[in-house]
Order: structure tokens, then sequence, then C-alpha cells
């Protein structure tokens, strides 16, 4: 096990101490992960444990669930500075809810920790999430099988994907949620998602 593996176990069990085993900001106590809170600098203080629900929203995989966040009236006032920002970046991304606003006005954080709040820039954003989704609205995930609704001239390539081509086991493109990647004949090629539809 490499020093780093050691640090990151150890950092583990202390926010599992520090936090009864349970998520930080919902209190659930499945499956629990280590999220560093950006900007992080490595040090115990940036990090809080949380669920795969939380998470998944946190970092816009799926959409926001107004009824999970009332957690947040009971996590904003721990006295943990990465819970305190979490809080507060959940709450200004629900800021059209009213008990979101009036949780807002009451949480305070101090010079320091509003900057740290502040620097992904994360609270400027709405609850809209930006997710891959096929031509018909369909949400794809990885692994997913994909139809093309359209014949496709691969690009650099002799290979033209006709329409109805099956392609299995794709790969969202993180930072572009109108492309996949999938195989087709054997070449690994990007697909715009506005020309396929998910299969089943």
């Amino acid at each position: 096990m490499s020093a780093k593996d050691f640090s990151i176990m150890k950092q583990e069990d202390l926010l599992v101490q520090r936090s009864g085993n349970q998520c930080e900001l919902c209190e659930a106590t499945e499956n629990l992960k280590v999220y560093e809170v950006p900007p992080a600098t490595g040090n115990m203080d940036d990090a809080v444990l949380i669920c795969p629900k939380c998470l998944a929203q946190i970092e816009k995989k799926k959409e926001l669930d107004n009824n999970h966040w009332q957690c947040l009236t009971t996590s904003m006032w721990s006295e943990v500075p990465a819970v305190q920002v979490m809080a507060w970046r959940m709450l200004n991304r629900l800021r059209n809810e009213s008990w979101a606003a009036e949780s807002i006005d009451m949480l305070y954080l101090d010079e320091e920790r509003l900057a740290w709040a502040k620097a992904s820039g994360d609270h400027e954003n709405d609850s809209t999430v930006d997710l891959h989704k096929d031509c018909y609205g369909a949400i794809l995930q990885n692994g997913d099988a994909v139809v093309l609704t359209k014949s496709l001239d691969v690009k650099g390539s002799t290979i033209n994907a006709k329409v109805g081509t099956v392609v299995r086991n794709i790969r969202l493109v993180p930072d572009n949620t109108e492309q996949i990647e999938g195989r087709v004949e054997g070449q690994q090629i990007v697909i715009l998602t506005k020309y396929l539809r998910k299969q089943g």
C-alpha cells in the first residue's frame, strides 16, 4: 500500500469517526465516500463523508431532488467548515425554493469560508443539470446501448454507420453532453447524441 493510499484510508477512518458513519449532508449510512470540497488542499477539514445520492447531484450527474436537500436545513448548522461550505453551495443552487432562500439568509459563513464557498463558482449555477440525452430526451449512462437514427459518415475513415446500427457499451464524453463514444465496425468513434436513441 502506498503512502497516499494509507493517508486516504486514514482520512476516511477519521471522517467516519467525525460523522458517526453517516453522510454529513443527509445522514444516509450506505456506501459513503470521501469527497474533497474543491478547491481542496488535501487537509481533512476540506473533506466530507457523503452518500452516492448527494455526490451524484453535487457533481451534476443527476437532477436535483428538492425533497432530498431539505436535509440541509439541519446539516448547515454543522461545525465542520467543509459541511458548511457544501450546504451553502447546494442551498444557492436551490435558491428558487423558499425554504432554501430562508436557509441561506440564516447561514452565516465568516469571510474565509465564504470565499472558499464562492471559489468554485458553483453557487452561481441554478438547479439545472447538463445530462447526456438521446434525441427523445432519455438520459444516457455509461454502458448503455444506443441505436443510430441517421446514417453517419465517420470522418477520417471509410466507415458508414447505417441508420439502425446498435452501438453497445457507450462512454459519455465528460465535458460535452452532446457527444458519446462507441465502437462501430471495431473502430472507436464520437457520435452526436441528437443522432441516436437509447435502446430498451
